[in-house]
């Protein structure tokens, strides 16, 4: 009687790969990625969400393992395609249900993230991956069969995730506003939309540590020790009008506070005070919004890390619903 072990092994061996121009290392590279962020607990249920660290894992595997000139380092097409394997399931998100059961209705990384929510394995191959042993199996296998030649770089991938953050994260708090809304600019004609993910996802992690992860309006601070965050990063003015990540373009605000800032009901002016609407009404609360009106928000220690003040003014006036 087959293992499950020997059922996904011999699964691995006989993906459905593009093999023209040689073996396409798309689907074998993406595994490689879920079994490193499982074994690292970055995935730690059955649910495979398109996240920051897991682009990165794949575009730091490609980069070490991937020596070929055929193929192009695109995340999109494995996630989305290997749905033709049957142990690799989509679950999409309300509305684009009938889009996923056309065949390669998915074109790009920006129509994926629309359209997915998460992907989910064979319960049983979950369960493999989830073991050290088996995990560490399935992983050399891979490498074995598809990778042979460069297997010996993997352990770069951290090396190169780490270099690729510490960049980003310099340019998020030290680069000219003006200079990083031009190099987004750049990345959106080259259609490098997998960049542009990566450098959002920095921004949500560094703006809250900044901020010590403190919400600069109500003052709450929770300290977890999962890799869990109840603090956001908040644009003042929105990425898509402003395509900036920088640290001048960020505060961090507690949930419903970062809500009511997006939704215009509460704003803060050139002094740092926030300013409340009127046009709402709410009940009496120990949470009421009210009560922080022409409250000065808390900033960070470096003064270089503060808000500019500019975009405070753009957001009243465009979105405040004073």
């Amino acid at each position: 009687m087959t293992s499950p072990l020997q059922k996904y092994l011999l699964v691995f061996k006989k993906l459905r790969i593009d093999r023209s121009h040689g073996l396409a290392p798309h689907k074998p590279i993406l595994l490689l990625s879920i079994l490193q962020a499982v074994r690292s607990s970055l995935i730690q249920q059955n649910k495979i969400f398109i996240t920051p660290e897991i682009v990165s894992l794949f575009n730091a595997n490609w980069s070490v393992l991937v020596s070929s000139t055929n193929h192009h380092c695109k995340f999109f097409l494995p996630f989305y395609h290997l749905s033709s394997q049957s142990f690799w399931k989509l679950v999409p998100k309300s509305g684009y249900e009938i889009l996923l059961t056309i065949k390669s209705a998915i074109k790009s990384f920006s129509g994926l993230n629309a359209a997915v929510d998460y992907a989910f394995l064979d319960d049983d191959l979950f369960l493999l991956m989830k073991n050290t042993d088996t995990n560490e199996v399935l992983m050399q296998f891979l490498l074995d069969e598809y990778f042979p030649e460069t297997k010996h770089l993997l352990t770069e991938t951290s090396n190169y995730i780490k270099n690729k953050y510490d960049a980003i994260e310099e340019k998020i708090l030290y680069e000219p506003a003006e200079e990083y809304k031009r190099e987004i600019q750049t990345l959106l004609k080259q259609q490098e939309d997998e960049e542009i993910f990566i450098r959002g996802g920095v921004f949500k992690r560094e703006i809250p540590k900044i901020y010590n992860n403190t919400c600069c309006i109500s003052g709450m601070r929770i300290d977890v020790t999962l890799q869990i965050s109840l603090i956001d990063a908040c644009h003042i003015v929105p990425f898509s009008e402003s395509y900036n990540d920088t640290v001048s373009n960020g505060i961090a605000l507690c949930p419903n506070l970062h809500r009511a800032f997006d939704r215009g009901l509460i704003s803060i002016d050139e002094n740092y005070q926030v300013r409340v609407s009127k046009v709402f009404s709410e009940g009496e609360s120990d949470y009421s919004i009210r009560k922080f009106d022409e409250k000065t928000i808390g900033l960070p220690k470096d003064h270089n890390f503060w808000p500019n003040v500019e975009n405070f003014i753009w957001h009243r006036r465009n979105v405040f619903k004073g």
